[in-house]
């Protein structure tokens, strides 16, 4: 059973209204979506270009510059390493593509879902130091990679992270990778004024920043609407500077000039103007589908492509690839909810499921579905070649990733967010995990019934 719920704010909505010349419905709604002064409803109502922040606020940022700047003037050699899901195959081509219009010469390279996993490996610094590459630049992950960054220091390398993920910790105090420079405005001492974007959107304010430092001008139509998608696609709060990226990335998509992009939005058969609804379920998901049932560079490629017959006929790969996708989702979570009813799993605060002949790739998918079904933290867990590997997805009052940090001794590796987490295990550690994050978890049932939160009766 759902709960219905309505705030209830003590707020002069005919001020408000007459300010903005709206009506006091519209003002009621500004006011329940949590914007309490003029600066926050105003970037709200008019997300222009002018009210991004100084990307000099986020620390780090100013030195990642300068060391870039630094190698493209030398002509050394940069590897992006970036992730396989869309605000990872977008934050590579941000770093790639815009190094390359600055003058630079730039790799990249972006782990395979099954063969790699998760993040920078300590082969991957390996393998950028054999290519010989002078300097390693992560985006969206690094945060977590301890081991890989110090392979890549002790190899000579010099190494910049970007990354938006939660800072792991160790009894409160954080654990960084010894890297040159951490662009991440969740470090605790970071004191950026908005800490939600995503991968992609930090990607995009470094380069930015870089590209106004070379007197560019085409950094917005080059990398913004790529900002955009990933932004709408990794699920983050749009406010702030995320909905600026993604108004005016919007305008940028709906006149297309990357030729890889034009094809995939010909392909998906739109006949109108992109919205961002589009972003998240439509176009994300083909970028998404390479990384899933194949290898997340066919995404990368696709942006990449110039020849217009060749990126016509990528684009028309990936719309395929999200169809099969589409199926090999649904029968996993047919098998998921099979589980939880056969076994009488309702009961059990957190559903812990390993689930046979499930793709790995969809496993997130999965886990959010049964999470929206049944509100319970889940954690769907499949077969791999080295052992077990979890994607997890939780409700409000249960830090997935504080979570898993608790049972840390059980786990390979692990990293995340509050509602959406990876992991790894030894199998023979998948009932002590389980255990454990029973045993751990303390939602009461009223945090375990679903609060459908509007806005107002509309008579």
């Amino acid at each position: 059973m759902k709960q219905w719920v309505t705030k209830r704010y003590q707020a002069d909505l005919k001020k408000i209204a007459q300010r903005y010349q709206i009506s006091e419905i519209l003002a009621e709604l500004l006011v329940k979506r949590g914007l309490f002064d003029w600066d926050s409803m105003s970037t709200y109502l008019f997300p222009e270009r002018n009210a991004m922040h100084d990307a000099l606020q986020m620390k780090g940022l100013k030195e990642a510059a300068r060391i870039l700047g630094q190698k493209i003037q030398q002509g050394k050699r940069i590897k992006v390493i970036g992730d396989y899901d869309v605000d990872g195959v977008m934050s590579t081509y941000i770093l790639y593509h815009g190094i390359r219009l600055l003058g630079g010469m730039a790799g990249y390279r972006i782990p395979h879902r099954v063969y790699d996993g998760y993040g920078m490996r300590d082969y991957m610094a390996q393998e950028a130091y054999d290519e010989g590459y002078d300097t390693i630049l992560t985006c969206d992950n690094g945060i977590s990679a301890v081991s890989a960054v110090k392979r890549a220091k002790e190899l000579g390398l010099t190494v910049v992270v970007t990354d938006h993920h939660e800072v792991p910790k160790n009894d409160g105090v954080e654990e960084l990778p010894p890297a040159d420079v951490i662009v991440n405005p969740k470090q605790a001492d970071c004191s950026y004024p908005f800490s939600e974007l995503c991968g992609a959107g930090i990607a995009y304010k470094l380069m930015s920043y870089l590209f106004e430092k070379n007197g560019r001008t085409d950094c917005e139509e080059e990398l913004l609407p790529f900002a955009a998608i990933a932004t709408v696609c990794d699920v983050v709060p749009l406010l702030d500077e995320n909905r600026i990226i993604v108004k005016n990335g919007l305008e940028y998509l709906n006149n297309c000039q990357n030729t890889g992009m034009h094809f995939l939005i010909e392909a998906l058969q739109f006949g109108r103007e992109i919205n961002s609804g589009d972003l998240g379920f439509r176009i994300g998901p083909c970028i998404n589908a390479a990384g899933r049932l194949g290898d997340a560079v066919r995404g990368l490629e696709l942006l990449l492509e110039t020849d217009k017959e060749k990126a016509k006929g990528k684009a028309q790969e990936l719309v395929a690839l999200n169809e099969e996708r589409k199926d090999y989702t649904a029968a996993a979570t047919k098998r998921a909810i099979e589980l939880i009813e056969k076994q009488g799993l309702i009961k059990k605060p957190v559903f812990v499921l390993l689930v046979e002949e499930c793709h790995e790739s969809v496993a997130g998918i999965v886990a959010g579905r049964i999470r929206e079904k049944y509100y319970r933290p889940t954690l769907i867990i499949t077969r791999s070649c080295n052992g077990l590997k979890g994607s997890a997805r939780s409700i409000p009052g249960y830090h997935m990733q504080g979570e898993l940090s608790k049972c840390r001794e059980l786990l390979t590796e692990y990293g995340g967010h509050a509602m959406a987490a990876g992991f790894s295990l030894p199998e023979e550690n998948l009932d002590a995990l389980e255990k454990t994050l029973q045993e751990n978890c303390m939602l009461t049932d009223a945090e375990m019934t679903e609060k459908v939160f509007f806005d107002r009766e509309v008579p």
